[in-house]
């Protein structure tokens, strides 16, 4: 794992958004062009590509924006390219305030519906490996006139370290100027981060660089881009963007010691990456295809790239060079060292080298094989050396041996697991499921060698990545008894510029200690490396951590754990592969990751029978299978229904669907009371709130903020109780009780419930067919001098509860009407007074604006309202103190 090349985290956001007439082609995509005729009735209103970096794993979520400003529904789509070593964890769809989430399901579960769907004629979506390092995730959804559709795809990556650093990869194309649009990377590293770096091939002035910032002090950094409208603008008067290219992001990590161990919650990581040790000498065997599809300019770009390798032996090194087409020949009877006059003479044997006849994959192998172990056993090589085979091929075996299981059996037992095999696939027309499969049981991995310009590039950056093993034999071991469910913790060879990780579980959370050895073969001699642990210690150095990212550890073991399940896997037969598989689907569903075993599925929560598969995973094997994985929400139209909420000091707000307008009104009592918002003895619903105040804690009333700061939902039919702070949500089914952080994202249902957590954002709690409450989180600086963590709570579906239901809210869920007479300025002019007469009341009202934060948390959208005063006096039943209850249940 440790020589392997990983170079994305952060995604590729080919278009954001398209219209309809944009071509679908990946190729055409990358074309400059004018939008289409009508193209500006949809209005990309922002995309905000965010990442959080804690200790090489990376929580990245993609949010876009779109508002329909035609006067008929339009298609939008949302294409975005992430990594192929990310596993998406979360896709969800907000249309008008309603969201619909996606759940991870068993890949055939998925397919069933997703075949249902696409019989129905819903359009599908597409994931499809679109280059060398992304895959391209597409969905499309009909947006009703004026409504407006936000998306939000979330996934997940463990950075590799590469070269001495780990990179982050974006390719980002709008395609038409966005009002705000911003990339936003926070890293923690606990070890001290040692180099931060940003740059985008788009930004070529200092208009656009002074939308760049980046920093890194510590163990934290950020980097941001924020261009303007203007800064995005190809010219003063263009409406081309700039931004078109590739936005990477790299750092590195202190490495004063060469092991760090980070221990949360019972779960553990262990980074090794020593540095300043010799380069152990190497035995390489280039085992090279030369059949006749290698000619032309394959076959000079192998040559050009194993000319420049040459360059860069050493001289402790010993090498050779076998070619394969129907036969096979080889430059020398023996391996030779790498002296001056040797690798003279190589090149000019590289030179030579002529393309013929077929494809003997099998004897090329074994003839190398055969040398690099005589070279051993006869003592022909450094005792302290290490033995490689790097094999490269464009086709498959068609002369000789060419069945691949056989091809694998005579390799795997040739080898005999004494050196690792390195695959390198040139192009796209072979096997390439067959090479990885080969490489991987015998230590190595496989790497496709696209046919473009820089093959030659491609060749030469693979062999660096090998070029320098500084330790092999390396096993990393832990206390007898203290350890479960470990990942791999032995490798072939340890490369220098990569990084060995391993993950498991504690058996004692609660031991003093933790020591953890790593043992390798050095070039010189071999060495132990020690790192003790002070878990009390390692609590606080971890604490600071938690404002970027939460139980990342026990995710990070789950990603690792699964991805090395998953190779195991391609390799198995029989029980054993349906034991790995069982393993990886099992921690697939229970975190929530779209894998090759899984899809995603969003649901139209009021059509169950809408049901739709929206993510799947393709494989390497095939770059260019196009696998159709969404249906998507057809015409959707947003209800017309009236809407309640209480949000902010708090403001009541009632929306009147006949009047469309709204009315609103302030409750002022002391921190700690809790207030009734909805009562229904006939369906059992109740819902309450307490009020706490801000951090001034003034005794007056007319100038200290107060807010609810937790809330109360349940239902005595069902027996079930949520209670929401800022902090968590605890959710009771009867005695039996669960506890989620809102840095979760997680979906529950039960017997008519549901309850669907958005990680930091919002929480919607549905029972049944037509009761739909929405409680937003509002979370503040921590170190603001006055506002505090605090909750919204929003009523968007009441139409299944009884006219019986009362309560703050819940009184004005039955028809109601009013008047407003006499508009006339007031002492302030922008807030014009009127009379009203509602309920039987002649009041004094005033118009303002409260904010309605459904959709956007941070911003929220402004809606109109005649305000009551007098903490609703006349308008609501009784007086406000009749609505104060003992608790939240």
């Amino acid at each position: 794992m440790a020589s392997v090349r990983w170079s994305c985290i952060i995604l590729a956001l080919l278009s954001g958004l398209v219209v309809p007439g944009f071509p679908r082609s990946p190729s055409r995509l990358l074309e400059k062009r004018s939008l289409p005729e009508g193209a500006d009735a949809i209005e990309i209103h922002s995309t905000k590509i965010s990442c959080k970096v804690t200790s090489r794993f990376a929580h990245n979520v993609v949010t876009t924006k779109a508002i329909n400003r035609a006067n008929t529904a339009k298609e939008v789509s949302f294409d975005v390219e992430l990594p192929k070593t990310a596993f998406i964890t979360n896709f969800s769809l907000t249309i008008d305030g309603v969201t619909y989430p996606g759940n991870v399901k068993e890949k055939e579960v998925a397919k069933k519906q997703y075949e249902k769907a696409v019989s129905q004629g819903k359009t599908a979506g597409l994931v499809k490996a679109s280059g060398r390092k992304l895959e391209k995730f597409t969905v499309s959804v009909n947006v009703a006139a004026g409504s407006s559709v936000t998306f939000e795809l979330t996934y997940e990556e463990l950075l590799k370290r590469h070269k001495g650093k780990y990179e982050m990869y974006l390719k980002v194309q709008p395609k038409q100027l966005v009002k705000h649009f911003e990339i936003e990377a926070d890293i923690f590293e606990p070890q001290g981060i040692s180099t931060l770096d940003a740059k985008a091939s788009f930004i070529t002035n200092d208009v656009l660089s002074s939308a760049l910032t980046k920093f890194f002090s510590g163990k934290k950094g950020h980097v941001s881009f924020k261009p303007s409208l203007d800064q995005q603008r190809s010219c003063p008067t263009c409406t081309d963007s700039l931004i078109d290219g590739e936005f990477t992001i790299s750092y590195d990590v202190n490495r004063e010691s060469p092991a760090n161990v980070q221990i949360v919650n019972g779960y553990f990581v262990h980074f090794f990456a020593p540095q300043g040790l010799p380069v152990v000498p190497k035995n390489i065997v280039f085992v090279i295809d030369v059949s006749g599809s290698m000619q032309g300019r394959k076959m000079e770009q192998t040559k050009d790239a194993l000319l420049k390798i040459l360059d860069d032996m050493k001289e402790d090194d010993f090498l050779n060079f076998i070619l394969f087409s129907g036969d096979v020949t080889i430059w020398k009877e023996n391996l030779v060292q790498a002296t001056p006059e040797n690798i003279q003479e190589a090149r000019e044997f590289v030179r030579s080298i002529q393309d013929q006849g077929m494809t003997n994959i099998n004897d090329g192998l074994l003839r190398g094989i055969s040398m690099l172990k005589e070279a051993r056993e006869k003592h022909r090589v450094l005792d302290r050396s290490t033995s490689i085979v790097i094999m490269l091929t464009d086709g498959d075996a068609n002369v000789g041996e060419s069945r691949p299981p056989k091809i694998q059996e005579n390799v795997r037992n040739a080898i005999g697991g004494k050196f690792p095999l390195y695959n390198l696939g040139f192009g796209n027309n072979l096997n390439y499921n067959f090479l990885e499969s080969m490489a991987l049981e015998n230590h190595g991995f496989a790497r496709r060698i696209y046919e473009d310009s820089d093959a030659n590039l491609q060749l030469q950056g693979f062999y660096e990545e090998v070029a320098n093993p500084l330790l092999t034999g390396v096993e990393v071991e832990y206390p007898e008894n203290a350890i479960l469910d470990l990942t791999q913790n032995t490798y072939k060879h340890f490369y220098d510029g990569s990084e060995i990780v391993v993950a498991g579980r504690l058996v004692d959370e609660e031991m003093n200690n933790f020591k953890a050895d790593v043992k390798g073969h050095g070039a010189v001699n071999d060495l132990t490396f020690t790192e003790e642990v002070d878990m009390k210690e390692m609590e606080k150095a971890l604490k600071e951590q938690d404002y970027i990212f939460g139980n990342y550890i026990e995710r990070l073991w789950a990603y690792l754990t699964i991805e090395q399940l998953l190779e195991k896997r391609k390799n198995a037969q029989g029980d054993e592969k349906e034991n790995l598989t069982a393993q990886a689907l099992d921690l697939s569903l229970k975190y929530h990751f779209v894998t090759p075993l899984t899809s995603m599925v969003v649901t139209k929560p009021e059509d169950n029978k809408n049901q739709m598969a929206i993510a799947d995973k393709p494989g390497e094997g095939s770059a260019d299978t196009v696998i159709p994985s969404m249906a998507y929400l057809n015409s959707y139209q947003p209800p017309v229904k009236p809407y309640y909420y209480v949000d902010g000091d708090p403001h009541f707000i009632i929306q009147v669907a006949e009047k469309d307008d709204a009315i609103c009104f302030n409750i002022d009592e002391e921190p700690g009371t809790v207030l009734r918002l909805i009562q229904d003895p006939v369906t059992g619903f109740t819902v309450n709130g307490q009020i706490i105040s801000d951090k001034t804690g003034s005794p007056n009333s007319e100038t200290r903020k107060t807010y609810f700061g937790k809330l109360g939902i349940a239902n005595a039919q069902m027996d079930f109780r949520i209670e929401v702070t800022p902090e968590k949500i605890t959710l009771w089914n009867g005695a039996a009780q669960s506890t989620f952080s809102w840095l979760d994202t997680v979906k529950v249902t039960q017997d008519g419930l549901s309850v669907m957590i958005n990680r930091r954002k919002n929480m919607m709690v549905s029972f049944g067919d037509g009761v739909t409450f929405v409680v937003v989180l509002h979370q503040v600086w921590k170190k603001h001098p006055v506002h505090q963590d605090f909750l919204g709570f929003y009523v968007v579906d009441s139409h299944r509860m009884s006219a019986q239901t009362h309560g703050l809210l819940g009184q004005f869920f039955h028809p109601f009407d009013f008047q407003v007479s006499d508009i006339h300025p007031g002492s302030d002019p922008t807030k014009p007074q009127a009379t009203m007469v509602v309920k039987n009341h002649q009041l004094t009202v005033t118009r303002g604006s409260q904010k309605d934060y459904r959709k956007d948390v941070s911003i929220g959208t402004k809606v109109a309202c005649w305000f009551v005063h007098n903490n609703g006096q006349g308008l609501i039943d009784g007086v406000h103190s009749d609505y104060i209850v003992p608790d939240l249940f």
